[in-house]
């Protein structure tokens, strides 16, 4: 999902340098860089950071483009300085260790937090891959919404069956494999495996939303994997009843958020349907009919976000770098 050099793939540990003036004791992270950010990456890429405490110990957690949103093992803090280790990639031996830092520090008494990628080769030599700053983000609403004084404006159909008009890829140097057939929305790709990116372009619409409500159908052949994105934030996941992947990652999972409280899904190769409503950071989530999240908050981005902003604006967009797919029946209605 990314023209350049996947950043990700290259880690082998993350070091987030927090620089706060005299610190009362060093082993703990500065009060105002606890929360969670959203990262402004020069290379485009989506950036998250979640920054915590528990238990007297740091958690944290870091995303770019995709990976785990899950807290780090290992994470220590000394020196002013947060270390997290992270996987280690070995091409050639001992001697094609590769490892990547991630620097973080805070400037002026705003708390303004701004960053580095930085990749260590094993001989040595650093490379600074990417500048970032981080934005805010405001904690979750202490309460759900009440969804029955939403008020709900005028349906949009987002896809004519006809051709792609108001759809775009989301990155133009990959490989086309969407089109329109019988009427129906298809990504049509070679990929069977359920690995994060391919060569493939993931589509997006032209137009971006708030919080709406969105109903769509899918067909997803056994075994195949792809998803759904609201606001380019958030993964709805879309794999048949008996996948392998279950749980937070099965059908009817906001992917890696929330899990669904049944597995409501078809076999694959039948057309199953999703209602998914979005408002104020909470997920409803019907799926073939049966409410299986109901009015849950979504903490975070899922992976192969867009953005992270959750105060943003967003597309929908539809995973087609995974495997082929089709939709049909696309209509969102915004929240007015």
């Amino acid at each position: 999902m990314n023209s350049r050099p996947a950043i990700h793939f290259l880690l082998s540990s993350i070091l987030l340098c927090l620089f706060a003036g005299a610190w009362a004791n060093a082993e703990r992270i500065p009060k105002e860089l606890l929360g969670d950010w959203s990262l402004i990456i020069e290379s485009g890429e989506a950036g998250w950071l979640s920054i915590g405490e528990k238990d007297g110990e740091p958690e944290v957690a870091m995303m770019v483009n995709v990976g785990t949103i899950r807290p780090l093992k290992g994470v220590d803090v000394r020196e002013g300085q947060i270390h997290i280790p992270l996987k280690t990639i070995r091409k050639g031996g001992r001697q094609g260790r590769i490892t990547q830092e991630t620097r973080a520090a805070v400037w002026s008494e705003k708390g303004e937090l701004k960053g580095e990628i930085r990749t260590t080769f094993a001989d040595g030599r650093e490379e600074v891959r990417d500048l970032f700053t981080a934005k805010s983000i405001p904690p979750m609403p202490a309460k759900a919404p009440d969804l029955s004084k939403v008020r709900f404006g005028k349906p949009i159909t987002l896809f004519n069956g006809k051709d792609l008009a108001g759809w775009r890829l989301r990155r133009p140097e990959k490989i086309n494999g969407w089109s329109v057939e019988d009427g129906l929305l298809v990504n049509s790709t070679p990929k069977t495996d359920f690995s994060a990116t391919g060569a493939y372009g993931n589509l997006r619409t032209e137009a971006v939303f708030g919080d709406f409500k969105l109903h769509i159908e899918f067909l997803v052949g056994k075994d195949r994997n792809s998803g759904i994105y609201l606001r380019g934030m958030y993964e709805a996941q879309v794999v048949d009843r008996d996948s392998r992947m279950q749980g937070k990652q099965g059908v009817g999972a906001i992917f890696g958020r929330v899990a669904p409280t049944k597995n409501a899904g078809f076999e694959g190769g039948q057309w199953q349907s999703y209602d998914l409503i979005l408002v104020d950071r909470h997920m409803t989530v019907v799926l073939n009919g049966e409410k299986v999240i109901d009015n849950q908050p979504v903490p975070g981005p899922t992976a192969g976000a867009m953005h992270t902003d959750p105060m943003a604006p967003g597309p929908i967009y539809l995973q087609g770098d995974h495997t082929s797919v089709k939709y049909r029946n696309i209509v969102l209605t915004p929240v007015e």
